[in-house]
């Protein structure tokens, strides 16, 4: 069975975006930094979006821009499966993506059948939906060095606690440190 794990960046404060849904407060490029992104993307997973961010990372990651920047991230990014949840888009054309437009707790259910392991970047509702259904596995956080004052969580909209446990940090240079948790129940 394949786990659901979420890999984002929070502010200090606990948000992944500032109130305009902005997210280039979290990207730095230093070497160090470089490299974690590049090991870590190279899984065969699955990508799982909602709307928003997949059309934010559809409009970088096949563009020549991003294989001039992040050449092996590109690549990985382009050739992976992707998922996107929306009840608006009419069609998905990045590369290897399928839409789905509703029952996003069945269909992850389903997903997690399979062998190969799911990634949600971004996507705070989604996040925030499959904790409330007890359904992510790990959660990937970089805390970066801001305080935004404002933003969105996410985890937004959620019933109940959620505990958890840490089950992995590292400090990186820049100031970012992950902090890696799984469900604590």
């Amino acid at each position: 069975m394949s786990k659901v794990m979420v890999f984002n960046s929070v502010s200090v404060d606990g948000y992944f975006t500032d109130t305009k849904g902005d997210m280039s407060w979290a990207h730095q490029d230093d070497p160090e930094w470089r490299k974690f992104t590049i090991e870590n993307s190279s899984g065969d997973g699955i990508l799982l979006f909602g709307r928003v961010t997949y059309e934010m990372m559809s409009s970088y990651w096949p563009t020549p821009q991003a294989k001039q920047q992040f050449p092996e991230v590109a690549e990985r990014m382009n050739k992976a499966q992707k998922v996107v949840f929306s009840r608006t888009l009419n069609k998905a054309p990045w590369n290897n993506t399928r839409l789905i437009k509703s029952d996003l707790p069945g269909e992850v259910r389903r997903l997690k059948k399979g062998s190969a392991d799911i990634v949600i970047l971004g996507s705070g509702t989604i996040v925030s939906q499959l904790a409330q259904e007890d359904l992510i596995d790990q959660y990937q956080m970089i805390v970066n060095p801001i305080v935004l004052g404002a933003g969105r969580t996410l985890f937004e909209g959620m019933k109940n606690k959620l505990p958890l446990k840490r089950t992995q940090s590292r400090t990186f240079k820049n100031g970012n440190v992950l902090v890696t948790y799984e469900p604590a129940g």
